[in-house]
């Protein structure tokens, strides 16, 4: 199985506090919840930081966790870690490349496992769509005590609602100040739409010297972002 070193994932006290917050409020939504997708409006947002840290705070708290990239877009998880060995990912699983064994990573932490995207396929929501991967969540929901999935903001792509629909929940990752309401009731839409509930939202990247909250949802639809990179529209 391959390695992955996460030494360089330690926090200060105020942020290994908020995440340990975090991980109290998910477990307080019920032992029912155990696969968790967590999505955003745009890229940028720290949607797939927070996921990752949330899911090392959680192993940290004596829980099996298993964090699975389902960005099969744009990923930056691999990027962010030590890897000791080759890395197959996910799109090698549901292209049927590997088995899941095979794409199961072990890290430094006890009980933390994670699972890379791979590499960028043609057709990623059709993948993630698949009777294949449904069965995969269902088998590692009786493995582990929580599957955190990190996937594409729904704001460009509707790759996020379509894995919601195996998840028993769904978390919404917000840039403070940088986010319209509007914008945020467009994508909890699309959301409502699946099977999925919404267990609630995270406000990230909150700048505590300012009393920013009074202005937020200032900004329009797409906030100060453009295009993410390669995404297409949702719907698509």
């Amino acid at each position: 199985m391959v390695k992955v070193n996460l030494n360089d994932w330690k926090q200060d006290y105020q942020m290994d506090e908020a995440y340990k917050a975090l991980r109290t409020n998910l477990q307080f939504c019920g032992a029912d919840k155990k696969v968790i997708a967590f999505t955003s409006c745009t890229p940028n947002e720290g949607k797939s930081n927070v996921t990752a840290h949330l899911a090392a705070s959680l192993a940290e708290s004596g829980k099996s966790v298993l964090l699975i990239d389902a960005d099969l877009r744009k990923s930056v998880l691999l990027g962010r870690v030590e890897v000791d060995g080759e890395v197959r990912g996910l799109t090698h699983y549901l292209s049927k490349q590997a088995k899941l064994a095979d794409v199961i990573c072990a890290t430094s932490q006890p009980k933390f496992h994670i699972i890379f995207s791979g590499i960028v396929p043609p057709n990623p929501a059709e993948l993630l769509g698949s009777r294949l991967f449904k069965d995969m969540v269902r088998s590692v929901r009786e493995v582990y005590d929580y599957v955190i999935i990190d996937t594409p903001p729904l704001g460009r792509v509707i790759d996020s609602a379509v894995i919601a629909d195996a998840c028993d929940g769904v978390v919404i990752v917000i840039e403070s100040g940088a986010i319209s309401y509007r914008f945020v009731q467009d994508v909890k839409s699309q959301l409502e739409k699946t099977n999925c509930p919404i267990l609630g939202t995270v406000l990230n990247k909150v700048d505590y010297t300012k009393d920013t909250y009074g202005k937020y949802g200032k900004y329009g639809k797409y906030g100060k972002y453009g295009k993410y990179g390669s995404y297409g529209e949702v719907g698509e």
